[in-house]
């Protein structure tokens, strides 16, 4: 059976209304809170749970959770400061896969999600241990715990029995159950982050007489900046800061506060969390750097004990723009400006570098929080935060880490299609990178998988904080563009160069006009003009002319974007201000997206005003106008795409494949890479296809192999195998083109004496087809789980380094893209006169690949190279899988960082 994994890890959640608590397996040591949590029950609350008011029954109950552990029950129990609040228990008997799963919640905390989270819970552990269906025994008159089954979103009966409700819940996970519970950890989400974002009661700790103190400069800033609640400092050497009265304590405040803003030493802050934790703060910000890791054990002890939301430490602070609050805790150089745009950053540099350029865009802030070291706030709490406040329509994140990527993928794809989605992607390069231990594992680079990430989640990552405010300007003031086809307008050649250039560069696409649009043209420019793409207006263009440009090509349905490059001359009639009016003016500018360059303009970029209040980005480089209206296309063509789904794979079998990986690493507790045999075993669960092949310890049995697989052209292959052996190639352990029974004795012989003191024995195969060879793997990511990774094979695969990757499980949307991003796709769909290979059974290939990948955990590696593709099918030619003794973790269960 499966390790209890909570008995490692309590889990902290949330509740319906923000609360936090802790979810544990029970203990022997549990039995008199146990008895007490029954003994406080009502009679009503008993008869309920029991069928019975006896007190007797909540005393028998206490035993039962905490007698000795034994196969089959599991019991977790919700506490919050030491309090039982819930119990769920489950026990299965001779059916291992069915159990009988029961719920206690304590009296005054139904409605508040406490049955519901450790159901939750619940299921993730008989999921685990194999069970896939819940039956539960109720009195029909139990409504409460009817419609808690009811709506889990798992698929669940129900049969009445004479005043009772027989109800059977299946465990299968799929989109609707995980919707389910994404809605309800949105709900507690938002919820918790209220007394942050929106305090009531806000109290700055550390704000002393001293100028220049992070305290004091945020005390200042929430007083300057008008906040509109009660404010107070504790400080206790003083009355009064900045005209804001001071209390010696957070205890002897007159009012307990929503938000602390802690900033003491390092050595301080435990101590001031735990203050805060027991006069009843419900969210701190520490901006204080360097704790040990004692002090933030401590500190993180503090918050969860408490139920505290916590930013930082290590950060700026947090600040809400919303008129009515006006809060800005942060000790940035200035207030930021009121806007649509919310910030979540780790980095305090990086947020006050995004924060200057949305206040100077005139796109500002709707709410800004600098995560700092993110013990507990993170980028997946700020996007729910976002997607419900009702003022956000731009979401920017700087996020140096991730701490649950798949949580942070669905809350991503949801919000992202809402609204825009932009990050830095940091942290791109690796220096020194590790030799590594497969193909598969040299080809996973952090950028690859973090961009599978953004990809699949339809996340806008850029490379820099520039490029960040610059996509997010166009964004901001234009519409998507339908496509990458752009239209240049210039009234100097040169500039068009550079912006063509440029747009090629960026993936954009220059489509040449045709006569009839010429013609259309050609009536409003002047006589000079050049009618190719870039489109040379020539430097006499007025501004009614310009004008009437831009609109005829925003007419064009040929025309997905028109880029203009303007620069100043001594020839034109109108000046570079009159010619970018006409810009935003122009009848039809709103339909499609319209951006300008000024190669004189003195910032990166501008938001100019235009005449129907609306505004057009302004460059000072046309490469920085081209990338964001690539990001803007490629944004448009992710929402075009309906979400992907999930195949379903009926065919394979998982237990076995589960039993195969438990006995290895039974055998092999340090796990290592399998032998052929278990390998082949594995694979046949997921009905992956490997070319026939044979086992030979011995030249007699490699004849023997080969007389029954060598193909029609009589000829087979020989590779050795020794364990660790990865690279056969590099290690010249391959025979090729082998004919008859003395070529096969002498290749035996031959591995045998070079390897005699390593090999363990030798695979023999038959000569393959011809076809196109191709890659394919897996690496499971500490962090981000397993990336599925597909691209050219054969020796040359890493020097080639053409591939694609993709967060597992795959959608069918996912498969597509991975098929057709590598270098090497025309190759799969016919050239040459070649047809196609057989598309239909490579995507059924990656699909079972990542489902085996999702289904066990403990798959460090696979690596599938070559596979050999051509019309006829696909196969894998050599395989090797790596198992470490890893234990499964649910992503999508709701739980606290």
């Amino acid at each position: 059976m499966t390790d209890f994994l909570l008995e490692r890890s309590p889990a902290h959640a949330l509740l319906a209304d923000g609360t936090t608590v802790c979810i544990r397996p029970v203990t022997p040591g549990d039995h008199d809170r146990l008895k007490g949590f029954y003994d406080e029950m009502s009679s009503e609350n008993l008869r309920l749970r029991f069928f019975s008011a006896s007190r007797r029954s909540g005393a028998t109950a206490a035993d039962r959770a905490c007698a000795p552990a034994r196969p089959g029950y599991r019991a977790l129990l919700a506490e919050a400061q030491g309090r039982v609040l819930g119990l769920a228990e489950y026990e299965s008997g001779d059916d291992k896969e069915s159990a009988e799963i029961s719920i206690a919640v304590a009296d005054g905390l139904h409605h508040r999600g406490v049955g519901t989270l450790l159901v939750e819970h619940l299921v993730s552990v008989a999921r685990a241990d194999g069970v896939t269906v819940f039956t539960a025994d109720a009195l029909s008159e139990n409504r409460e715990v009817l419609r808690l089954f009811a709506d889990l979103g798992l698929r669940t009966s129900r049969r009445f029995e004479g005043p009772e409700t027989r109800c059977t819940i299946h465990l299968d996970e799929d989109d609707a159950y995980l919707s389910a519970v994404e809605s309800r950890g949105r709900s507690a989400d938002v919820a918790s982050l209220v007394p942050l974002l929106r305090p009531d009661v806000v109290a700055v700790v550390g704000a002393g007489r001293t100028p220049g103190s992070v305290g004091r400069a945020i005390l200042h800033h929430l007083h300057s900046g008008g906040y509109t609640r009660r404010l107070f400092a504790v400080n206790p050497n003083v009355t009064s800061v900045l005209g804001v009265p001071s209390y010696p304590s957070v205890r002897a405040l007159p009012k307990t506060p929503d938000l602390v803003i802690i900033a003491v030493s390092a050595a301080g802050v435990p101590a001031c969390a735990e203050e805060c934790g027991k006069a009843g703060v419900r969210a701190l910000v520490v901006v204080t750097a360097g704790l040990d890791a004692a002090q933030s054990r401590a500190l993180l002890a503090a918050c969860r004990t408490y139920g505290m939301r916590l930013v930082g430490p290590n950060c700026l602070g947090v600040s809400d723009t919303d008129p009515q609050l006006r809060l800005d805790a942060t000790f940035a150089a200035d207030h930021p400006r009121p806007g649509s745009a919310g910030v979540a950053v780790q980095s305090g540099g990086v947020g006050i570098a995004l924060l200057d350029g949305l206040s100077r865009l005139g796109i500002g802030v709707s709410s800004f929080v600098s995560l700092g070291d993110k013990y507990d706030v993170s980028g997946n709490d700020m996007l729910q935060w976002w997607e419900a406040d009702g003022r956000t329509d731009l979401a920017l994140l700087h996020l140096e880490s991730f701490g649950n990527p798949r949580a942070f993928s669905r809350t991503a794809r949801r919000v992202a299609r809402r609204m825009p989605v932009l990050t830095v992607d940091a942290g791109r390069s690796q220096e020194g990178r590790r030799a590594a231990a497969s193909h598969t594992a040299a080809a996973a680079t952090p950028t690859m998988t973090r961009q599978a990430l953004f990809d699949q989640a339809g996340v806008t990552a850029t490379r820099s904080v520039g490029e960040l405010l610059e996509t997010a300007a166009l964004l901001y003031s234009q519409i998507l563009p339908e496509g990458t086809r752009t239209a240049i307008v210039t009234n100097a050649g040169g500039a068009g160069v550079l912006a063509a250039d440029a747009c090629a560069e960026a993936g954009l696409t220059l489509p040449q006009f045709t006569p009839g649009a010429v013609d259309e043209l050609a009536v409003v420019l002047p006589d000079g003009a050049s009618f190719g793409n870039p489109l040379d207006v020539t430097a006499a263009v007025s501004e009614e002319e310009l004008r009437r440009c831009v609109d005829r090509l925003i007419q064009n349905p040929g025309v997905d974007a028109v880029l203009v490059v303007l620069v100043p001359t001594a020839v034109a009639t109108a000046t570079g201000d009159d010619l970018i009016r006409a810009l935003t003016w122009a009848p039809g500018r709103r339909t499609k997206p319209v951006a300008a360059v000024r190669l004189e303009q003195d910032l990166p970029v501008k938001l100019l005003p235009a005449l129907d209040d609306g505004t057009i980005p302004s460059y000072a480089e046309p490469q920085a106008a081209a990338r964001a209206l690539a990001h803007a296309a490629r944004r448009a063509a992710w929402l075009a795409r309906p979400a992907g789904t999930v195949p379903a794979l009926d065919d394979v079998d998982t237990l076995r494949a589960r039993a195969l990986s438990d006995a290895y690493l039974t055998a092999h507790p340090d796990g290592g890479w399998l032998d052929p045999r278990t390998c082949a075993e594995l694979l046949a669960c997921y009905r992956i296809p490997q070319i026939r092949w044979a086992w030979a310890e011995t030249e007699d049995e490699a004849v023997h192999a080969a007389e029954r697989l060598r193909g029609a052209d009589g000829r087979v292959v020989m590779k050795a195998h020794w364990p660790g052996l990865l690279h056969k190639s590099e290690e010249h352990a391959v025979h090729l083109d082998l004919r008859g029974e003395q070529q096969v004795r002498a290749a035996f012989r031959d591995l045998e004496t070079r390897f005699g003191g390593l090999m363990t024995g030798a695979v023999v195969q038959p000569l393959a087809d011809r076809g196109t060879e191709l890659f394919a793997g897996v690496v499971q990511d500490e962090v981000f789980g397993p990336l599925v990774l597909f691209g050219l094979g054969g020796t040359a695969t890493e020097v080639l380094a053409d591939h694609a990757a993709r967060l597992a499980p795959l959608t069918d949307h996912d498969v597509h893209d991975l098929i057709t991003a590598p270098r090497c796709a025309p190759l799969l769909f016919g050239t040459h006169g070649n047809g196609p290979v057989d598309l239909e059974r490579l995507e059924q290939l990656l699909l079972r690949l990542s489902r085996m990948a999702a289904d066990l955990p403990q798959l460090a590696e696979a690596d599938f190279n070559p596979v050999l593709a051509a019309p006829g099918g696909v196969t894998v030619l050599d395989a090797r899988l790596r198992l470490l003794p890893r234990h499964s973790q649910d992503p999508y269960l709701r739980r606290l960082r």
